[in-house]
């Protein structure tokens, strides 16, 4: 990752230099943007430190410091160790344990763990198969989510359409453009199947001599039950045989509403308990696949290490690069931390086992180089470093998340209203916050539509005016009060992690025969 992409991610978490913190402002997603244009890369607050040995060169002024794409530490130690027969795993056992043990750092997170092998070498093999298998196992889950989130926008029309068809059933006999709209249904649906006029119908009956009047007097005759039909058909003034067809064909539309509606109410609570059992499938299918990306993410090579001049495709060797953050609590908002990168090219030896033993565990000897940084972080800092992180090394676990959140923006808000009636808390929230806000303009309207509010408006407005005209020379008192400051020093915190990363640093030379002072 060249320094300008290192600068951005660092700048984006929020590890920016003192001086330029005015150049940037915290969105709402919790990162760092520019107050206007583009992120400057030399505003990041990175470490630039001796990868290689400076030499005395012909330009005056020029040096070799390297950005690392770090934060700038308080105090950084390098370690090399080079050995043709010695395991380097003992190297990070011990640095763990001491952080652990000896430095009393009670929490220890693994930022990165990766592995890369040489193309021709026998661990690449055992490897690749590994990889293949939880490749396989991913791309299942895949492409049941497919399927699965595919049948998600069907149950979303479903429901759509079904609540079209009890919307003028909700409003039967509130409303008289209801009752007209279903018998337009009953009539065109029910009696006149597949665009004919049949047989019986209430437009067949009209074309002959004497019933011509039935449709108008069928659509307005509002009746809302089965025991009213005769009252309001009798009261018509009408020969005896429109009026028997019209109290027949007003019996069986007031019995075929009746009926449908239960019909339709089961099933779309019905429905609406199939999507949310969906929705809980597609989520259990989510927090299945999850585990098999992320070890797809850790087991794949490298492309910076397989690149690598360290590694060549005809010998036996591999890379592994792993990261450790260690930090303990204080009085203060300030933690102690120590990062720990370990980066190896090492030769695996993999040891004989019989029996066909397919996952036997290899030896890993060659060279370790170990640097440690020294910081003095809040809790939020640690975080946004975690954060940067992930950033840089795992993007993968994305590709689920923004498929499911593709679907849902597709469908709208339809999707979250549904799955909130049938019972999901996680959209609770944000439905009911939309209805008081719905509530809340309603109210509003019906109160500007009012006569006397109407009338005073003018009046209020102008006392409103002057109201915030004197507020403007009698301060209001702050709610949220004062932003409280961070107890302590980023500075003594990052001493106290630099002290008791020196004393790691010397014991551990001490106890292998190295040389120290």
């Amino acid at each position: 990752m060249i320094r300008d992409e290192w600068a951005r991610l660092l700048i984006k978490h929020g590890f920016i230099k003192g001086k330029a913190r005015s150049k940037y402002k915290k969105n709402e997603n919790g990162f760092y943007e520019a107050v206007r244009g583009e992120p400057d890369p030399s505003d990041a607050d990175m470490e630039e430190a001796e990868e290689v040995n400076i030499q005395a060169f012909t330009e005056k002024g020029f040096t070799k410091y390297l950005p690392t794409g770090y934060p700038d530490p308080y105090k950084r130690y390098r370690l090399i160790v080079e050995a043709s027969k010695l395991s380097i795993e003992e190297t990070y056992f011990w640095l763990l344990n001491y952080m652990r043990e000896s430095a009393s750092f009670p929490y220890i997170d693994k930022i990165t763990d990766i592995f890369s092998a040489s193309e021709q070498s026998a661990f690449w093999g055992a490897a690749q198969s590994r990889l293949a298998i939880q490749q396989d196992r991913a791309s299942q889950y895949f492409k049941g989510m497919s399927e699965m989130i595919k049948q998600l926008f069907q149950l979303v029309r479903e429901l759509r359409i079904l609540d079209e068809k009890l919307e003028p059933r909700r409003n039967w006999g509130k409303v008289k453009a209801a009752d007209v709209a279903l018998k337009g249904e009953y009539t065109d649906l029910v009696e006149n199947r597949g665009g004919q006029i049949q047989p019986g119908s209430i437009y067949h009956l009209a074309q002959q001599v004497g019933f011509t009047i039935l449709p108008d007097l069928f659509f307005n005759t509002h009746v809302y039950s089965l025991s009213e039909i005769d009252k309001k058909v009798d009261a018509l003034r009408f020969n005896k045989n429109v009026k028997n067809v019209l109290r027949r064909k007003l019996y069986a539309f007031v019995n075929w509403k009746l009926r449908t509606d239960k019909e339709l109410e089961k099933r779309r609570i019905f429905t609406l308990k199939y999507l949310r059992q969906h929705w809980n499938v597609i989520k259990t299918y989510m927090s299945w696949v999850k585990p098999y990306l992320r070890n797809i993410a850790r087991m794949q090579m490298s492309k910076e290490h397989i690149e690598s001049p360290d590694i060549i495709s005809a010998f036996e060797t591999s890379m592994l690069e792993v990261e450790l953050l260690a930090y303990k609590e204080t009085k203060g908002s300030y933690y102690p931390c120590i990062i720990a990168s370990f980066k190896y090219r090492t030769r695996p030896e993999l040891s004989f086992q019989q029996d066909q033993y397919a996952h036997r565990g290899p030896i890993h000897v060659g060279r370790v180089e170990v640097s440690l940084r020294s910081y003095g972080w809040t809790k939020e800092q640690i975080q946004a470093y975690k954060n940067f992180k992930k950033d840089e090394d795992m993007l993968l676990l994305g590709m689920v998340d923004d498929s499911v959140k593709a679907a849902m923006d597709a469908l709208g808000e339809e999707l979250e209203k549904y799955l909130w009636e049938a019972g999901e808390k996680e959209f609770e929230e944000k439905m009911k916050a939309k209805e008081a806000a719905a509530e809340k303009k309603r109210k509003e309207i019906e109160r500007r539509m009012g006569l006397g509010v109407g009338m005073l408006e003018p009046f209020i407005s102008v006392f409103k005016g002057a109201g915030e005209m004197f507020s403007l020379f009698v301060p209001a008192p702050s709610s949220k009060g004062k932003k409280k400051k961070p107890k302590g020093s980023a500075k003594e915190a990052a001493k106290t992690a630099a002290s008791q990363m020196y004393q790691m640093y010397k014991n551990y030379k001490k106890a292998h025969g190295m040389l120290s002072w």
